[in-house]
């Protein structure tokens, strides 16, 4: 399988048009020079914006030919991408075995792990780096890969070792016996990286992967530990994001130089393992769906790598919402034409660079305007919460207008947007971006976005008197409602 799927892939790179790729990014070319239809694009485009996209990047022949960003996100910020980081781990597992900085795929862990040798059950020993690969370590771990609670990853982040958390975990079931989604698995590859080579895992892509890549702009969590957070937390540029997809669209390799041993590479486009939902398969941190011929890295609320070998074509996304992964890789194949260039149409690649101009104005939020308040400037003190907001005040006299959140471990201090505009500030150092929108003289509606995490929330404050009700609902739908009192005067 793996020599088959090293065959279809030498084979879509040489068919058509040859790969060009620059050291900061790829070069960019219209839809039809590379045999894709404009207007096709133009209606994925669309999609993005109605499943809550955040960035579109898509490649054919390793060319950009459409780029969207949809506001308040923007090119040149970085978006969290979620699990999608646990194929950056098994990229980086690849290269590490390589170069002998970790041991082969198919070494017990307990090479790694040391203090497993003495184990009560003789699984940890059977256990293999690639079943951590595979997620098939057969550890008990509750994150479901449908809607539902990551108990045990939560439990996880809770823990002052992540590594040993893990490895404290009972068994479900044999190492191989099946897959079951973990990102503890993630992580334990991360800590055994750092672990052999005393480098974290994001110091360790800097120099064999990001570096030569020309990915310079990049963040990744760590856990208490200082390891690498294995399973979520890596932070990329959406380009660079289709730039990884594109390494492994080359089976690994970067302007001549094997970045990712050829074969590593082509067991993302072989995978084995039954990932329990119609058609979909896992190899090595990447989700396989062979019949529409789709291989991915994927995040939650979508933060994915699609890269779709037959038609040479890598896609990257970002967002703030769920959406079939089958229809994101149809709609991009249906977006072919030939494999040879069509006929310019200029008629349809300004239509899609209007879409893309539209997608990026950031739309106010909905009320009515030129509402007179009842108060411009107070603070109120709010009841114990589980949301730790203490304070929250508000000063729409200013110049800008200004808001603060006093929080139990620091403040928020930032611009708002009066009659729905977004204004930009900042959180610790991260893009925030807030508008406010008064609906009657008492109630007053409030939106923050932070873009690089791929999150909103929103609030309504009913003001009577001195009292305050602020009701907060999530991205999730999780609404919570907290009381207060008014600590200054008019």
């Amino acid at each position: 399988m793996i020599r088959l799927a090293t065959s279809l892939l030498l084979a879509a790179v040489v068919s058509g048009v040859h790969l060009r790729t620059a050291a900061q990014g790829a070069p960019v070319a219209t839809p039809e020079s590379q045999g894709m239809d404009s207007t096709a694009l133009a209606n994925l485009v669309t999609y993005g914006a109605n499943v809550k996209m955040d960035s579109l990047v898509v490649m054919r022949n390793g060319q950009i030919v459409a780029e969207a960003y949809y506001a308040p996100f923007r090119a040149e910020m970085k978006h969290r991408i979620n699990s999608a980081t646990k194929a950056v781990v098994g990229a980086l597992a690849g290269i590490a075995i390589a170069r002998g900085d970790l041991p082969p795929a198919r070494t017990p862990i307990a090479g790694v792990f040391p203090e497993l040798a003495n184990a009560s059950d003789a699984r940890w020993r059977e256990m293999t780096l690639q079943h951590l690969l595979d997620m098939t370590s057969g550890i008990a771990w509750e994150e479901p890969l449908a809607d539902g609670v990551p108990r045990t990853m939560l439990e996880m982040t809770r823990s002052r070792d992540w590594a040993a958390f893990v490895l404290a975990r009972p068994f479900a079931q044999a190492p191989g016996a099946g897959f079951h989604y973990n990102s503890g698995n993630a992580h334990l590859l991360s800590a055994a990286l750092t672990r052999r080579t005393g480098e974290s895992a994001e110091a360790y892509a800097a120099k064999h992967l990001f570096g030569p890549l020309g990915i310079t702009q990049h963040r990744w969590l760590r856990d208490p530990q200082g390891v690498s957070t294995g399973g979520w937390g890596l932070y990329l540029r959406t380009r660079d994001m289709a730039l990884l997809g594109q390494l492994y669209m080359q089976q690994g390799e970067w302007q001549g130089r094997a970045l990712i041993p050829r074969e590593w590479a082509a067991r993302a486009f072989a995978p084995q393992v039954d990932m329990g939902f119609p058609g979909w398969r896992y190899a090595d941190m990447w989700w396989g769906h062979p019949r529409l011929g789709a291989y991915m890295m994927v995040g939650f609320n979508r933060q994915v790598v699609v890269v779709l070998p037959q038609q040479r074509i890598v896609a990257a996304v970002t967002g703030r919402g769920m959406h079939p992964l089958e229809n994101l890789a149809e709609q991009l194949q249906r977006a072919v034409r030939s494999d040879s260039p069509l006929p310019e149409n200029a008629q349809a690649q300004a239509a899609l660079r209007d879409r893309i101009a539209a997608v990026a104005v950031p739309k106010p939020l909905p009320g009515p305007e030129g509402v007179q308040p009842v108060v411009r400037q107070a603070t109120y003190a709010l009841d114990d919460n589980p949301l730790g907001v203490r304070e929250f005040s508000f000063d729409f006299t200013a110049s800008p207008p200004t808001y603060r959140m006093r929080l139990r471990t620091r403040d928020i201090v930032a611009p708002i947007g009066l009659e729905g505009v977004l204004a930009e500030g900042a959180d610790e150092g991260a893009p925030l971006f807030t508008a406010a929108r008064w609906q009657d003289p008492r109630t007053l509606a409030f939106r923050q976005i932070w873009a690089e995490e791929g999150a909103t929330v929103d609030y309504v404050l009913k003001l009577e008197g001195d009292a305050v009700e602020v009701s907060r609902t999530n991205d999730f739908g999780a609404r919570t409602v907290v009381r207060g009192q008014r600590i200054t005067a008019p």
